[in-house]
């Protein structure tokens, strides 16, 4: 075994004794961004030097105080894109691509515009702007350091970011029945609920709960997509694994929508709720 091998594999037992259950790929993915390399080239490396070994020890200890990886290599792959997060933003999740999968799989028109509420760092709206290069895609969200990130994740893109409330009456008052597209990945955690370190400690809580029971801005961007959706337009919402049946019963019984379905995550749990606005497609 070479010396970064056994430096990987004692990585990943340290990480494993602190509860990491992805021990061994934070281990990989940790040499790799300090060799500045891909993980899947890590056996073609030449032995680092000791600087290296250094530092790579120095960064696994503070992953092993439960600093989210994705903190330390201060990027997140999403979908098509890669994205800047760190703290201070909400880091985008793989059951988050579940419902931009579905979202970009849609059939909007030639120049949609779509809106992307509690953007964060900008994720949905960046990589749905990756999809449809000549849509209008505007990200909404109310807090500073989450569209700092959002700032720097759009440069090059036509994404639109504003800084707003979503759950302010009358945003947007002036795109009332002319977007398409509608995604929201809003807090939705109920507020006892207990999480796990990287998300307790270093994920803003403001981006995290949704109230106690998890709907409060669930209720807002619903009302808010049943008002900004063109006849046909389309709307997602991600929701507390707990809460599907009463999102699906929100978005119900606003009735302005048809074609209400449920939607599972990668782990088979629920996850969010996509619907069309009644009325025909033009």
């Amino acid at each position: 075994m070479t010396r970064l091998q056994h430096a990987i594999s004692s990585a990943a037992a340290t990480l494993a004794e602190a509860g990491i259950d992805s021990a061994r790929y934070d281990a990989e993915e940790l040499a790799a961004y300090l060799a500045g390399t891909e993980r899947g080239r890590l056996p073609l490396l030449d032995s680092p030097d000791d600087e290296f070994f250094a530092r790579y020890q120095a960064v696994v200890a503070e992953r092993s105080r439960r600093v989210p990886l994705q903190h330390l290599t201060g990027t997140v792959a999403f979908g098509p894109v890669t994205l800047n997060v760190g703290p201070g933003v909400f880091i985008p999740r793989p059951e988050t691509e579940v419902m931009l999968e579905w979202a970009s799989s849609q059939r909007l028109s030639a120049c949609p515009v779509i809106v992307d509420l509690c953007t964060g760092s900008g994720a949905l709206a960046v990589a749905l702007a990756h999809y449809w290069p000549s849509a209008r895609v505007l990200g909404i969200d109310d807090s500073d350091a989450a569209l700092d990130y959002a700032r720097r994740n759009s440069v090059g893109t036509a994404v639109e970011l504003l800084r707003a409330d979503v759950t302010v009456p009358g945003l947007l008052s002036e795109l009332d029945g002319n977007v398409d597209l509608v995604v929201a990945n809003p807090p939705y955690v109920p507020d006892d609920i207990e999480l796990e370190p990287e998300v307790s400690q270093h994920d803003p809580p403001h981006a995290v709960f949704g109230g106690p029971d998890g709907m409060t801005v669930i209720t807002a961007v619903t009302a808010l997509a049943g008002r900004l959706l063109r006849p046909g337009g389309l709307f997602a919402v991600e929701h507390d694994d707990t809460t599907s049946a009463q999102t699906s019963e929100l978005v119900t019984g606003t009735g302005r929508f048809d074609e209400i379905v449920a939607h599972a995550d990668l782990a088979s749990r629920p996850r969010f709720v996509t619907a069309r606005r009644k009325g025909n497609y033009d």
